[in-house]
């Protein structure tokens, strides 16, 4: 907790003094910290049991499909069958993630691991780009020296089985993830629901193929490529975002307006906030009565605290900084300021 502390404070404060200003907290924060802990402890289990069932149904998805392949030859369920046990395998850096964004903060990282997480997600990312490749390649080859594709039917009912296993796994993934605001498993989630599409599309290539149109295999392989592309895309972008710390602008909205109904705040400063893993900080300044003493101040900033933590789902911790109202005290740190591109209230 960041309060604002006058010259004299730093220079009284003795051994008494900071006995009390403990006392001070804990009135203040009874509570906030263990259920805070409880709470992302629970968010890195559950989404850890989602990785481990999403991971054992595409699984089972990809080697059924892989048979077929070996029995078929169908590009088209190559390229999905290929995506799925990709798809499968991103559990693992994902789940290495969690696992560590559940260690404790060190001397060297301060913010504990949940940055891992955000890691994940690029490797979620590369993956479907790999696969994509992996997918165009098959197809390509398949246009250049043709095949005939054979057991359509069994091809028929992979593919319906790629379907099926790709959207339980997405609804899953997708649901636990903005459950616990973790943007690589919504990621991950997204990529499962494409890889369910892609399976319809394999499903008509089979229908197009029993017609007589045997290029409709290896064109499937393409447009499942382009489909595979266009997931990569939405979930860079979104992993790309966290990792430059963006937010929905309705949480902030939400912060400004929590701050403003806290007793004794009088205005409000710079609001920042930032997602580490799927836990969310803040950093925020707020204006006080300038009579008001160091003890108050500091009331009025956990006050503040308290207020936000109950008001933004998943926020775990903030720091405010409390400056007197109607005064700038900062003309000592305006260069510094501006050489980090903030400017000072």
């Amino acid at each position: 907790m960041s309060d604002e502390h006058g010259h004299e404070h730093e220079q009284d404060r003795d051994h008494e003094h900071g006995r009390f200003w403990g006392r001070v907290r804990h009135a203040v924060r009874p509570h906030s910290h263990d259920a805070d802990v409880d709470q992302a402890l629970e968010s890195s289990a559950e989404g850890m049991r989602t990785l481990r069932i999403s991971l054992l149904i595409l699984g089972v998805t990809a080697i059924a499909q892989g048979i077929v392949v070996a029995l078929s030859g169908s590009v088209a369920l190559l390229g999905d069958a290929v995506h799925n046990a990709a798809d499968a395998l991103t559990a693992i850096p994902l789940g290495v993630a969690f696992l560590l964004g559940r260690k404790s903060p060190t001397r060297r990282y301060t913010y504990g691991y949940g940055r891992a997480e955000d890691l994940a997600g690029i490797a979620v990312v590369m993956v479907i780009a790999i696969s994509s490749a992996v997918a165009a390649y098959a197809a390509v080859q398949r246009l250049l020296h043709p095949r005939p594709v054979t057991h359509l039917a069994v091809v028929a009912i992979a593919a319906a089985l790629g379907f099926l296993g790709n959207e339980i796994t997405a609804r899953y993934r997708i649901a636990t993830g903005r459950r616990i605001g973790s943007a690589s498993l919504v990621a991950d989630g997204l990529h499962a629901r494409t890889d369910g599409f892609v399976s319809l599309a394999v499903l008509a290539g089979a229908g197009a193929v029993h017609e007589g149109w045997a290029w409709a295999d290896p064109v499937v392989g393409l447009l499942i490529t382009v489909a595979i592309l266009g997931v990569g895309w939405q979930a860079g972008r979104q992993v790309l975002r966290r990792l430059m710390d963006s937010v929905d602008p309705e949480l902030t909205d939400t912060a400004i307006a929590t701050i403003k109904t806290v007793p004794g705040v009088l205005g409000t400063g710079e609001i920042r906030l930032r997602w580490i893993g799927h836990r969310l900080r803040a950093e925020c300044e707020i204006l006080i009565d300038p009579a008001a003493s160091a003890v108050a101040a500091h009331e009025v900033a956990a006050n503040t605290e308290h207020a936000l933590i109950h008001a933004i789902p998943r926020l775990v911790a903030a720091t405010v900084h409390a400056d007197p109202f109607g005064a700038d005290y900062h003309a000592l740190l305006a260069d510094h300021a501006a050489l980090a591109g903030h400017a000072l209230p």
